[in-house]
């Protein structure tokens, strides 16, 4: 979407028109020309740069998917309408899912405030879980500062070098509260909103507090296995991709200039809780119907989800607990989530009544409108 929810900004260019040329496959299920504008949307982001693209639509009649591009610049294999991908911040509606279920079972309540559950964690230069809710960590108007943005950080994990020396490093979750606790709030509590990696990262850690496990074995146990997402998974600090995938590529610059790199492999704990899941378009479609058609929350916990606050930065938007609402160009509204990390740029959509769902998988994170595949998949344009 148009702010960048994802874990990984943006840092580089297309590829070359001989890197470029698309290889198209659609499910033989005899109804692609419903979904022309969007073959042709995935096509053309692969003329504008990205390697390959996968993306899978389910509606009325059934599913339907296709893949433009290729999953492997070196050996010029072709995506996989099964590709399993790191979803970046996608995570977070996981994540939001068993918090907003913990209070549905009476473990806690969003009102209370960070402190309760995560005692001292977030403290100095202005922080003060005292003063922040649950809520406001799920929604981003806590002010808590992004770890993401720290200068640091971004040189150790995002640039060339760094990312080569660094790539397999592991973070404790604590250690990337402390980054963000060395900065200051950019604002008071409620205040205001701003995306904010650090708030996801603490409401994993409170999940983890609430229940005494790993947040993953919460999300494994509350939504992985009662939905049977075959291909969804918290990898923990498993640096390797499941099969079947796909190479992942970035420029590691802070321009969208030079050479393309291989960054599939790295340690995911860097984006613990905030954007360290992976799974494939066919499983993210399933949780988010799921999810909106209420087989994951009560109703009362999901009309919490869906109650938004505006967002300058995301035109025709609101932002909910780990849900973004946004309304088309056509009028139609979709709930979901975008997501992206090293050499990864997702999306995952559905509407509001959960029968028309689209998932889809950019293999890299320089370039590519998956805007237009949204409009185009729902809009006709």
């Amino acid at each position: 979407m148009t702010v960048r929810t994802t874990f990984v900004a943006v840092t580089a260019v297309a590829l070359t028109a001989a890197l470029a040329a698309p290889a198209i496959a659609a499910a033989p299920n005899g109804s692609g020309s419903r979904h022309d504008a969007t073959r042709e949307a995935i096509q053309a982001a692969v003329a504008d740069g990205v390697p390959g693209v996968t993306a899978t639509a389910r509606d009325s009649h059934g599913p339907w998917s296709a893949t433009a591009g290729v999953g492997d610049l070196k050996t010029q294999k072709p995506r996989s309408p099964h590709d399993r991908y790191r979803v970046g911040s996608i995570t977070k509606t996981f994540v939001a899912t068993v918090l907003l279920q913990l209070e549905a079972e009476g473990r806690l309540s969003l009102d209370d405030k960070v402190d309760t559950w995560l005692p001292g964690l977030v403290r100095g230069n202005g922080h003060d879980g005292r003063r922040i809710t649950l809520r406001q960590l799920l929604n981003h108007t806590s002010g808590i500062f992004n770890y993401t943005d720290d200068e640091t950080f971004v040189r150790t994990h995002f640039l060339k070098e760094g990312f080569f020396e660094h790539r397999y490093d592991r973070k404790k979750p604590e250690e990337l509260v402390a980054i963000a606790m060395s900065h200051k709030p950019d604002f008071a509590p409620g205040t205001s909103w701003n995306y904010s990696n650090t708030n996801y990262t603490l409401a994993a850690l409170v999940i983890e507090s609430v229940t005494d496990r790993p947040y993953g074995a919460a999300v494994r146990d509350r939504v992985i296995e009662p939905l049977h997402l075959r291909a969804t998974s918290v990898p923990g600090t498993r640096s390797t991709l499941p099969r079947p995938s796909s190479r992942a590529y970035g420029k590691l610059a802070r321009t969208t200039t030079g050479p393309t790199y291989d960054v599939t492999e790295l340690n995911p704990s860097l984006a613990f809780g905030s954007g360290d899941m992976i799974s494939n378009s066919g499983d993210l479609n399933r949780f988010y119907t799921a999810l909106l058609r209420g087989r994951l929350l009560p109703a009362e916990q999901l009309k919490e989800m869906k109650t938004t606050v505006a967002v300058d930065v995301i035109p025709d938007a609101g932002y909910g607990l780990g849900l973004i609402d946004r309304e088309l160009s056509c009028g139609v509204h979709v709930w979901g989530h975008g997501g992206g990390i090293h050499g990864s740029s997702s999306e995952a959509v559905t509407t509001a009544d959960g029968r028309h769902s689209l998932a889809l998988n950019f293999n890299g994170d320089w370039t590519g409108d998956s805007d237009a595949v949204i409009e185009a998949e729902y809009c006709g344009k």
